[in-house]
């Protein structure tokens, strides 16, 4: 045999091989992509076996599982949840419309995925449960605590608080879901109900506003009265301080004018007399006087004395 002959035959032996050992590769490629699988740190995974859960990983890393298995990956971060708007009736049976939100997250993904199977499914779950609870909620309760500005009638977030555990229990049990909260975006009432509600309330708020005024009316009232007692009150304390310093005073004055009048019992017996001649004569007057009369003597008396008007002082001539 020729030497290029034996050059072929190895050449074709060692393509052979290589074409072996590439299928080799490829093949424990495809068996190593088969038999794993990444979990992420958002995810949670769960292998299936011909469609029934066979185990779950809840932690993020590399997986295996058998070739023939399946995985199926679910989200674990929070999601919100928003139903439409739903009309209640009230313990009154008055007609509210409440709109509420929901967060949620996948807490049991075997659970999840035996029950809703996937998102979809669970918002449709969750939606009924919430529904179902809140209207019990609502129907068990008046309207006042809904929409009450005091707060010991106002009872919104009791009620949501206890709707949400209630909710919050069931979806953990049947369906693998832990709702994280609850949320009421709007309470109101029916469009076609709204002007008569509103009518109401108005009549209402009215009444209450009577009732205030009169109340404080009333009040203002006793103030006054109060008031205008306790002014008499200080008013004749104060006049009966008054009289007494009055009275005090007059008689330091009346003791005072005695003292003086002892002191000088002539000088102040003119004086007087200049006084009354002051007050009792005027101009152009003639008088009929007894002749032992003080002013009498006074009259004659006048050239050694004469009045300075300006200063009310008696001086003698020059």
């Amino acid at each position: 045999m020729r030497p290029s002959q034996y050059l072929a035959i190895e050449e074709s032996i060692r393509s052979r091989w290589r074409t072996v050992l590439a299928g080799v590769v490829v093949a424990a490629g495809l068996l190593c992509y088969a038999c794993t699988f990444v979990v992420q740190a958002t995810d949670y995974a769960l292998v299936t076996e011909f469609g029934a859960p066979i185990r779950t990983v809840l932690t993020p890393g590399l997986g295996f599982k058998y070739p023939y298995q399946s995985v199926r990956k679910f989200d674990n971060r929070l999601a919100v949840f928003v139903p439409p708007a739903s009309e209640f009736l009230t313990l009154e049976k008055r007609p509210v419309v409440a709109a509420s939100a929901l967060v949620w997250q996948i807490a049991d993904p075997k659970r999840f995925f035996e029950t809703v199977f996937d998102e979809a499914g669970a918002e449709s779950r969750l939606g009924d449960i919430l529904y179902a609870e809140l209207g019990a909620a609502i129907g068990q309760s008046p309207i006042e605590s809904f929409v009450s500005s005091e707060p010991g009638v106002y009872r919104a977030s009791a009620i949501l608080a206890e709707v949400t555990r209630r909710c919050r229990e069931i979806a953990l049990r049947d369906y693998g879901v832990e709702l994280s909260d609850i949320k009421l975006q709007s309470f109101d009432f029916p469009k076609q109900n709204r002007p008569r509600l509103f009518a109401r309330m108005a009549s209402e708020r009215s009444r209450l506003s009577m009732k205030y005024r009169s109340e404080g009316d009333e009040e203002g009232l006793k103030v006054r009265t109060a008031a205008q007692g306790e002014k008499s009150r200080i008013l004749s304390d104060a006049l009966v301080i008054a009289q007494k310093h009055r009275a005090e005073g007059e008689a330091n004055s009346a003791r005072i004018s005695a003292d003086a009048f002892n002191a000088s019992p002539e000088f102040y017996r003119f004086l007087r007399t200049l006084d009354a001649s002051r007050h009792l004569i005027g101009k152009d007057t003639a008088m009929v006087l007894p002749e032992d009369s003080e002013m009498f003597g006074l009259l004659v008396d006048s050239r050694f004395f004469e009045l300075d008007r300006e200063s009310d002082s008696v001086v003698r001539p020059q």
